[in-house]
């Protein structure tokens, strides 16, 4: 039912392997991912750098509360711990945007589960390797649709120059 565009990162353990635990555990549904970036960790709170990936997902049988069961499955099969908000992770799925066939992005005020992600437009580590994959991406933002693009020109320079890619690379 749904194209989505799922950010994934870690900085507890083997960094890499956690990121490729996700992209083997999604298996076929995986139609792209991005290069591995390195990238300070967000939200305040003091902890080692993150890995992080952007992955394109694509089922026929998968809905927006479907990706975020896979996510959380994800995340349960890599034992991460939910101790601290924003804090240290073995394993972080985020369900960024949904997109219906033909291109319309779900909408959802759901308490479990926001779409499009209502932080994404924020993050320097979602933007810049979700337009490494898709050029030409689009997100809501209140209720408009933005290029990627420009939202990524509206971030600080430090929240662009702080995602570093690396030459880690993830296997489909």
């Amino acid at each position: 039912m749904t194209t989505a565009v799922l950010s994934i990162g870690s900085n507890l353990g083997d960094r890499l392997a956690l990121l490729q635990s996700a992209v083997d555990g999604l298996g076929s549904v995986v139609t792209a991912v991005s290069g591995v970036y390195e990238t300070e960790a967000w939200g305040g709170v003091e902890q080692g750098p993150f890995l992080n990936a952007v992955l394109i997902v694509d089922d026929a049988a998968t809905d927006g509360h479907g990706w975020l069961r896979r996510a959380h499955e994800l995340e349960r099969a890599a034992e991460r711990v939910r101790a601290q908000r924003w804090g240290p992770r073995t394993l972080d799925v985020d369900v960024i945007s949904c997109h219906q066939p033909g291109g319309t992005e779900l909408r959802s005020e759901d308490p479990d589960l926001t779409l499009p992600h209502p932080r994404a437009h924020l993050r320097g580590f979602v933007l810049v390797p979700w337009l490494s994959i898709q050029p030409r991406a689009l997100l809501t933002v209140g209720q408009r649709s933005r290029a990627v693009t420009d939202l990524l020109d509206e971030l600080e320079p430090q929240e662009r120059s702080g995602v570093v890619l690396t030459d880690l690379v993830l296997q489909l």
